[in-house]
């Protein structure tokens, strides 16, 4: 046979027989089924979507769709979910097999799978990124546990839940599955009443009973609710709506903004339904417990789930019923990756799964208005007449003929009406509410004389280390610090126990008697007198109702002076062995009472903070756990305007000197690098210090303050006064007897887009704890509209001139927004090269902070929005791709546009 003939060959008849060699250790294929697609734990926007990989036939029967495997991928063991199971692969190379199986539980369900994929989507974000919301890490313990069946349901535990249509695409403006069926569900039920053996919270509502007539037959009813005040509360209409869906064989999702929430819906849920029919999940549950309740509701032992944002995904069975509760609060956004929000995603999955959802508040959204101005959703509200005689008697601080008979109202931040609320309420024998916008005691403080705000001057915390050669040397006597809680230390020499560190006081309260100082030592005892009332010792207003601070010995750069600020920041400590502000092994107070509402500390957390002796501006200590090194600051850096911490000054309590709420360091000898005056005046006035002024008032009445150092869930019936901030209000035993909103303009003046609308939300949740026609005073002008919003008890009306007023200026939810923040530079670079949609509006960029931040906002038709958010995704995928190193943030109709 000639070299030509060969070539005629068939290729396998001339490829050399394969050795036992190359077959040696080779990976068996599953018998059926044998390539996975696994979604890879890859955080590259550019690699979101599944990978093919080879089931080895030791792994057939525990590869199961919605386990969680280990792969390998670029050469890493990394995390993954099998999402699922086919016969062939359109990758024409040699596949990777799994490496294992980590659990064989099936912990994603094809739901759950289908409606991340659609949030991701939704929010230009990775599949990843949100399963990693969805499902909670594995507690191998709380897994092994062997499920016990449930003997009140006489249901057994299942395996998952039901395949859902992986077709169904995301909620569309002005329809949705089954859009037109659901209203006539709602409005046609009949008169099949409320629930069975009594009466019904449903039925002050023209439309309740068919509401839940259609829940328990099985149809999918969209509604909006307009919860009414008092103190029936809304707790027990969601838990009804919930029994009547499990009556009906389906389960339900409830989800509520925070902790208190959860704890009245779990308890009125238990009560309604019976212990062992439903679960809370909220995230102080610890992660064995959370994960062994998340659990039950994915083996079918319970059907209804409460909690917070995180129980969106709970992988209900058979689910018939998504409702939030409050969905105008920000708890409700989620603050990790893609950043989606919790009535948006139960909109999505009532629309994929065909469920029934409702949306609860006592005030309403410019998005619910949205829906039912799409006809997505129909509202659920009581009639005017019953509405009147549940809600509240709400009067102003501000009409005109209270401001004639008390002129000091205009200046003073709690006036007579007010005054007379309070003492009318506890007069007859019931707890007040008191609603303060802001926590802490004196969060703010500026210049009694100029009105600067009051800076932090002293050096950085942390500073670069000095070169090589500079003079270092250790810094010796070093304490151990101040104490962090209570801002006990350090009180002013000549004040009295129980004295005030100054602020926005309550100003003019008639009937008043305040049984202590307001002053802080060196600034001298200036009397502040209560109309009708007396004063033993309190201190000076300074214009509008604000007192006065005087700090003993401020800093100066000439040498006597410094002596003398040392002089008075040693007197202000009331600690003569403690070493002074000024020494280099003072340490500062390590907390710092403004943290964000989830308790975040501040940057002062990390020990000791140093500051540069008098007259050696540019040297600072630096170093942890009490041991440091005074070192020379860089040249740019020593005694250079940015040498300075600039953080804003703050008060702990009345016996507390001024700390920096950023770099938790005390100043006492602070004076003003404007004007040199040490005299400070409050700025905003917290709950905390409120509390205190109100405890001097009410002498034999307790306070009690529920907020970020403790939220209380509820109070009794008897006489007390209750001060707390938004969200915290606890519920009273037959609700309060009165109510004062304090500080209105810090709720509206926000430069916020959703200022009004979070304004008519706050006072409203706190206004629907009261008693039916009890007193309610709002310090707030009556003409905002706003203010007529509470007046009138009309959160309709507001929403609905909300949102035409955000269609008329273009913003969400009549458009659909996105957001980029990042460098300038990346932020342009990501503009030019995202295929935005045609009828795309940049707005932007503009700097955001002095760190060379910019955002950008793209505006689109809301009919645009899918496009929108697959260009930014691209965008961002190609940046990955690039190993661009300039992180730009993505964020789809975010609260925060302005």
């Amino acid at each position: 046979m000639t070299d030509s003939d060969d070539a005629l060959l068939p290729l396998d008849a001339v490829r050399p027989a394969a050795s036992s060699k190359d077959t040696k250790g080779a990976v068996v294929p599953a018998p059926e089924r044998p390539v996975a697609r696994v979604a890879v734990d890859s955080p590259l926007p550019h690699l979101d979507r599944p990978f093919d990989y080879l089931v080895p036939a030791a792994l057939h029967e525990t590869a199961e769709p919605g386990v969680r495997v280990r792969v390998r991928f670029a050469g890493k063991l990394v995390d993954g979910f099998l999402l699922e199971r086919v016969d062939e692969s359109d990758h024409e190379g040699r596949l990777m097999p799994l490496e294992r199986v980590v659990s064989p539980e099936r912990v994603l369900t094809p739901e759950i799978a289908g409606l991340a994929r659609a949030v991701a989507d939704r929010y230009a974000g990775t599949l990843t990124d949100v399963l990693r919301l969805a499902i909670p890490p594995r507690h191998a313990k709380a897994e092994a546990e062997t499920p016990k069946p449930d003997r009140s349901t006489g249901t057994e535990p299942s395996g998952g839940t039901d395949v859902q249509d992986e077709e169904a695409g995301s909620v569309r403006d002005g329809e949705g599955a089954g859009g037109a069926g659901a209203v006539e569900g709602t409005e046609g039920a009949g008169d099949a009443g409320g629930v069975r053996g009594g009466e019904s919270a449903w039925d002050a509502y023209p439309m309740g009973p068919s509401f839940l007539d259609a829940l328990r037959h099985g149809r999918a009813p969209r509604a909006v609710w307009s919860a009414l005040p008092g103190a029936l509360g809304w707790a027990r209409p969601v838990a009804e709506a919930v029994r009547a869906t499990l009556d009906g064989g389906r389960g339900a999702v409830v989800v509520v903004p925070d902790g208190k929430d959860v704890a009245l819906a779990d308890a009125e849920l238990a009560r309604l339904l019976g212990p062992g029919r439903h679960v809370a999940l909220t995230a102080d549950l610890g992660p064995a417990e959370r994960y062994r309740r998340w659990l039950k509701v994915l083996r079918g032992q319970v059907r209804a789930v409460v909690g917070t944002r995180a129980a969106m995904f709970a992988p209900v069975a058979e689910l018939g019923l998504v409702a939030i509760w409050d969905d105008g609060d920000d708890l409700h956004a989620e603050r990790l990756a893609p950043y989606p929000h919790a009535r948006e995603v139960l909109g999505l999955r009532a629309h994929r799964t065909g469920a029934a959802m409702l949306i609860g508040g006592y005030a309403r959204t410019a998005e619910a208005t949205q829906l039912i101005a799409g006809r997505w959703a129909r509202p659920i509200v009581a009639a005017r007449t019953t509405i009147r005689g549940l809600a509240p008697r709400v009067r102003p601080a501000g009409e005109d003929a209270e401001l004639a008979k008390d002129q000091a109202a205009r200046q003073a931040r709690l006036p007579s009406l007010a005054w007379r609320a309070l003492r009318h309420g506890l007069d007859g024998g019931g707890p007040v509410l008191v609603q303060v916008p802001r926590r802490g005691y004196l969060p703010a403080l500026a210049c009694r004389h100029c009105r600067t705000p009051a800076r932090c001057v002293l050096p950085p915390t942390r500073t670069l280390l000095a070169p090589p050669g500079a003079d270092a040397s250790p810094v010796s006597g070093a304490p151990s610090g101040f104490s962090g809680g209570g801002g006990e230390a350090g009180g002013p020499s000549g004040g009295r126990p129980g004295s005030m560190g100054g602020g926005d006081g309550l100003g003019s309260l008639p009937g008043g008697h305040s049984g202590a100082s307001s002053g802080l030592a060196g600034g001298g005892q200036e009397a502040r007198g209560f109309p009708g009332g007396s004063s033993r010792a309190s201190s000076e207003l300074a214009g509008g109702g604000q007192e006065v601070l005087h700090l003993a010995g401020g800093p100066s750069r000439s040498p006597a002076d410094s002596a003398r600020g040392r002089e008075g920041e040693r007197r202000f400590s009331g600690d003569s062995g403690r070493p002074a502000s000024g020494d280099p092994g003072r340490q500062g107070y390590p907390g710092s009472d403004d943290q964000d509402r989830h308790g975040r500390p501040g940057f002062g957390d990390s020990g000791p903070q140093g500051r540069p002796g008098p007259g050696d501006p540019g040297r600072a200590v630096v170093g942890e756990g009490g041991q440091g090194v005074s070192a020379a600051l860089p040249l740019e850096l020593a005694g250079a305007p940015g040498a300075s911490c600039h953080g804003p000054l703050a008060l702990r309590g009345g016996h507390a000197a001024p700390y920096c709420r950023w770099c938790g360091r005390v100043d006492a000898a602070w004076r003003c690098p404007s004007c040199g005056s040490p005299h400070l005046r409050a700025v905003v006035t917290g709950a905390r210090r409120t509390a205190e002024e109100l405890g001097r008032a009410f002498p034999s009445v307790p306070v009690r303050t529920s907020g970020r150092d403790g939220v209380l869930a509820t109070v009794p019936g008897a006489r007390a006064l209750v001060v707390a901030t938004p969200g915290a209000e606890p519920v009273a035993e037959g609700g309060y007897a009165a109510a004062v909103l304090l500080d209105g303009w810090a709720l509206l003046g926000r430069a916020d887009l959703r200022a009004g609308e979070e304004a008519v939300r706050r006072w409203m949740n706190a206004a629907a704890l009261l008693r039916p026609g009890a007193e309610l005073v709002v310090l707030a002008d009556a003409a905002l509209p706003a203010v007529q919003a509470l007046l009138r008890w009309d959160p309709v009306t507001h929403a609905e001139r909300e949102l035409a007023d955000r269609a008329e200026l273009g913003f969400p939810p009549a458009v659909r927004m996105a957001t980029l923040t990042g460098p300038a530079s990346a932020v342009r670079q990501m503009i030019d090269e995202a295929h935005l949609p045609a009828d795309a509006q940049v707005l932007g960029p503009v700097p955001v902070d002095d760190e060379g931040q910019e955002r950008a906002m793209i505006r689109v038709r809301r009919t645009g929005g899918a496009a929108l958010s697959a260009a930014l995704k691209g965008a961002s995928g190609v940046r990955a791709a690039r190993k661009t190193p300039d992180v730009v943030r993505v964020s789809v109709d975010p609260l925060d546009l302005i």
